[in-house]
C-alpha cells in the first residue's frame, strides 16, 4: 500500500465525520462533500509546476505564476459526479470527462456503458474522483480506460477506501496515487466498507 496516502488535515477529518453521521441530511451531506473535496484537491495539488505569465496589475507589469499545465478531473459515475463542483470551485479551467461502470450481476465484473473524455488527456494531470474504494473493480476499471486513452499522470481521490480496495488497485495500478480521507476497517458481506458512510450516491441524490 505504498501508493497510499491518508489526509489527516483537521477539517478533511471533521467534515468526514459529519458525512459519516447517519442523521446527516441529503442536502448537508452534499455541502460537506463540496467543502471536504475541495479540501482534499488543495492538499493533492500542492507538487504541480508552474510557469510564468506577464501579468498587469493597476500599477505596473510583472511577472505572476500560472499553473503550467491542464488538469482534466473524471468522475465515476454516479457518485463520482457529487464530487465535481468541489474541485471545479477550487480550479474552475480544469477540464471534465465522464467514465460511466456498471456491474454485471452474472460475472460481477465492471462494465463500461460511457466515456467521454477531453482531449487534453494526454498532457493532463489527471484526477479521478469516487467517493469510495471498495473492491476497486470500478476504480481499476475506469483507470485502464483513461491509460487506453492516453493518460498517464493520474491521482485516484475518494473519501474512505478499505483494505481490501487498496490492495487490489495498488496491485493492478502500483503507478497511480491513491489520496483517501480514512482507510477503515474492511468490508461486509455485501461489499460495503465498514464503517463507511453508507451508500454514497444515495445520500448525494437522496434515491
Amino acid at each position: 500500500m505504498t501508493n497510499l496516502q491518508v489526509l489527516k488535515h483537521p477539517l478533511i477529518q471533521c467534515k468526514l465525520t459529519r458525512m459519516r453521521d447517519v442523521e446527516t441530511d441529503n442536502a448537508t451531506f452534499r455541502r460537506m462533500l463540496d467543502e471536504l473535496t475541495a479540501l482534499m484537491a488543495y492538499e493533492i495539488t500542492r507538487s504541480y509546476p508552474l510557469c510564468e505569465r506577464e501579468t498587469r496589475t493597476p500599477l505596473e507589469t510583472m511577472n505572476g505564476q500560472v499553473l503550467a499545465e491542464p488538469i482534466v478531473l473524471i468522475p465515476i459515475l454516479r457518485a463520482g459526479t457529487g464530487m465535481l463542483s468541489g474541485v471545479l470551485d477550487l480550479v474552475p479551467t480544469a477540464k471534465v470527462g465522464h467514465i460511466g461502470l456498471y456491474r454485471d450481476p452474472a460475472t460481477l465484473e465492471p462494465v463500461e456503458y460511457y466515456c467521454k473524455l477531453p482531449p487534453e488527456l494526454p498532457e493532463a494531470h489527471v484526477i479521478l474522483v469516487d467517493p469510495m474504494l471498495a473492491t476497486g473493480g470500478s476504480a481499476i476499471a475506469a483507470t485502464d480506460i483513461i491509460k487506453r486513452e492516453g493518460g498517464t499522470r493520474i491521482q485516484f481521490l475518494c473519501l474512505v477506501a478499505a483494505p481490501e480496495g487498496v490492495k487490489a488497485y495498488s496491485d493492478a495500478h502500483p503507478d497511480v496515487p491513491i489520496y483517501t480521507a480514512a482507510l477503515d476497517r474492511e468490508l461486509n458481506e455485501k461489499g460495503y466498507i465498514l464503517p463507511g458512510l453508507g451508500d454514497a450516491g444515495d445520500r448525494i441524490f437522496g434515491t
